[in-house]
C-alpha cells in the first residue's frame, strides 16, 4: 500500500537485533527528525529502545512472531515482501545489506549500503557453521536473487558506502561508483555509565554478535594461551553455546547489556579485540573515543577505523595465535589516549548528518 506524501521516509531491513546498521538507522532518524521508518520485522525489546520514539511502519511480514524473532526465517520472503512495498516521498533513504533497496519509491532513492548481501556474495563466509537446512535454502535461492538485487541496486539514483571495502564490493558487483560516507560511533562518553558486576577494570573487550563470520571462536581460543590477561566478550547470537563451551575461566560472557554498562566497559577496558570479517570497524571507533586501543584482523573496514600503531595494531589472520601476539603487543606498547581520542573525532555523528542531509538535498555543503 502507498504511503502519502512527505518530504523524505527511511527504510531499514530489519529491526530485530542491536548492531552496527541499527545504530545507522537511529542517526538517520536524528538526520531527518520526523520521517517514517519503514522496516520488515521490529521486535521492540530485541533492539535499540530509541526506535519506539520513531514512526515504525512494518510490512505485512511483522504478524509473524516467529520471524521477528527469528529474521532469518523470513529469507526466502524478503525479497517479494520490499517489492511490494510502495513509498510516496520526495527522497527515500534506504539503508540496506541486501534487502532495503528494493523497496519501489515516487522519489528519489538514495542506498545507504552496509554491504552487498553477504549470503549472497560472500557464501562461503557467512553462512559457515549455518544449518544444513538454511544453506540448502540459500543455495536454491541464489540465483534469482541475484538477479532481484542487482536490479533493486540499479534503481537507486544514488549508491553510498560505509567503508572503502564496501565501495569496492559495490563497483565490483554493481558497477556503480558509490561515495563513501563513514557512519559514527554512536555509543560515545557520558554522565551514565553504570558498573558491570563482577568484571574489573583492565580485561580485553569483544563486542560483537556471535556469529560465524565474526570469528569470536579464534579471540576467546587465543585467552587460554594467555592466562594472566581476561577477555570479556558482550554479544548475543548462535554460536552462544559453542563458545561457552570453548571458554577457559579467563574468559567472562556479558550477552546483551544496555548502553551504560558498555560504556562502563570500553572505559574501563586495556583495549577493544575483533577478528571479524567487517565491512566497517564500528567497535574500533567507539572504543576510540574512551581512548582506547584495538587488536583487529587486517581486513575491510577496519583499514579506514585503525591507524596501525597510532589507534591499534593490525593482525593477518583470524586465528588464536595471531589474535595473541596482537593482545601481547598492545600491552608493550604507550597509546596516546588523546591522538586516539581525535581520530575518533573524525567520524562524529554532526558529520555524517550533515553529509547525509546534503546528499539527500535537505542542506548545502558546509552550511551546518
Amino acid at each position: 500500500m502507498g504511503c502519502p506524501t512527505s518530504p523524505v521516509a527511511l527504510v531499514h531491513d530489519y529491526l530485530t537485533q542491536r548492531g552496527g546498521a541499527e545504530r545507522v538507522a537511529l542517526s538517520l532518524t536524528r538526520a531527518f527528525p520526523g520521517a517514517p521508518l519503514h522496516t520488515s520485522l521490529y521486535e521492540p525489546g530485541a533492539t535499540f529502545p530509541e526506535f519506539a520514539a520513531e514512526e515504525v511502519r512494518t510490512l505485512p511480514l511483522n504478524r509473524l512472531a516467529p520471524l521477528r524473532r527469528s529474521h532469518r526465517l523470513a529469507l526466502p520472503l524478503l525479497a517479494p515482501a520490499f517489492s511490494r512495498l510502495r513509498i510516496d516521498a520526495d527522497v527515500v533513504v534506504c539503508s540496506s545489506s541486501g534487502w532495503a533497496h528494493g523497496a519501489r519509491v515516487e522519489g528519489r532513492k538514495i542506498v545507504y549500503c552496509h554491504t552487498p548481501a553477504r549470503w549472497l556474495y560472500q557464501p562461503e563466509r557467512y553462512l559457515r557453521g549455518r544449518a544444513v537446512g538454511l544453506r540448502g535454502v540459500a543455495a536454491v535461492l541464489r540465483p534469482p536473487l541475484v538477479r532481484w538485487d542487482k536490479a533493486a541496486a540499479a534503481s537507486a539514483d544514488l549508491y553510498l558506502a560505509n567503508s572503502s571495502a564496501v565501495a569496492a564490493r559495490i563497483a565490483d558487483i554493481y558497477g556503480l561508483e558509490a561515495e563513501v560516507l563513514p557512519p559514527p560511533p554512536a555509543l560515545t562518553p557520558a554522565v551514565n555509565a553504570a558498573p558491570v558486576e563482577g568484571v574489573e577494570p583492565g580485561f580485553a573487550l569483544c563486542v560483537s554478535r556471535l556469529l560465524p563470520y565474526k570469528n569470536v571462536d579464534a579471540v576467546v581460543r587465543a585467552f587460554a594461551a594467555l592466562p594472566h590477561e581476561r577477555l570479556v566478550v558482550v554479544g548475543t547470537g548462535p554460536d552462544e553455546s559453542a563458545l561457552h563451551a570453548l571458554a577457559t575461566p579467563n574468559v567472562i560472557f556479558r550477552g546483551r547489556v544496555e548502553d551504560g554498562q558498555l560504556r562502563w566497559l570500553y572505559g574501563h577496558c586495556l583495549a577493544l579485540v575483533a577478528a571479524s570479517h567487517e565491512d566497517f570497524g564500528l567497535t574500533p571507533l567507539e572504543a576510540a573515543t574512551f581512548g582506547k586501543p584495538s587488536a583487529v584482523l587486517r581486513w575491510g573496514g577496519f583499514l579506514d577505523t585503525v591507524e596501525e600503531g597510532a589507534t591499534g595494531i593490525l593482525f593477518e589472520t583470524p586465528t588464536p595465535g595471531a589474535v595473541a601476539e596482537a593482545v601481547r603487543e598492545l600491552r608493550s606498547h604507550q597509546w596516546d589516549e588523546q591522538a586516539i581520542k581525535a581520530h575518533a573525532g573524525r567520524f562524529s555523528e554532526a558529520r555524517f548528518i550533515e553529509r547525509i542531509r546534503v546528499v539527500a538535498g535537505f542542506e548545502r555543503a558546509g552550511a551546518a
